[in-house]
Formats: C-alpha cells, structure tokens, sequence
C-alpha cells in the first residue's frame, strides 16, 4: 500500500526525496501518515481538497480486499 501511494504522490510534487508515508495498525483499521515538503502539501491536497479525496478513493478501492480499514491521514 505504501507503494500504491507514494507512486500516486511522486509525479504532483517537487520535492519526492522527501515523501514520507508511515503505517500505524489500530485494532482493526490500518492508518497511513503521508508526509511531503510544507512547499508541496498545496500540489497534493490540490482545490477544495480533490486530489486528496482522488487519492483516498484509489487507496481505499485498493485496500477493499484487506480484512482492515484503511485510512490515508495527509499531514503538512
């Protein structure tokens, strides 16, 4: 899952050498932390927040198949 995203954030921002994406388990729900460069969190959230929904979209659909929720946190 953490190649899923960060194959989906890589191309929108300008700085990928510091992408940061970590897992975090809570009882039956996986958590991911998405961390990018304060310049390019504008680039990854995009207008009204709809590449942030486009990506949870895509990472939640590839999630389904897991026994776990999954849940994309992006933090600036």
């Amino acid at each position: 899952m953490k190649e899923l995203i960060e194959a989906i954030v890589r191309p929108l921002v300008d700085k990928p050498d510091q992408i940061e994406i970590t897992e975090h388990e809570e009882g039956h729900q996986m958590i991911f932390r998405l961390s990018v460069h304060k310049d390019d969190i504008g680039k990854v959230i995009g207008k009204q927040g709809r590449i942030a929904k486009a990506i949870r979209t895509v990472v939640y659909a590839a999630g389904s198949n897991s026994s776990k929720r999954i849940q994309l946190e992006i933090n600036d």
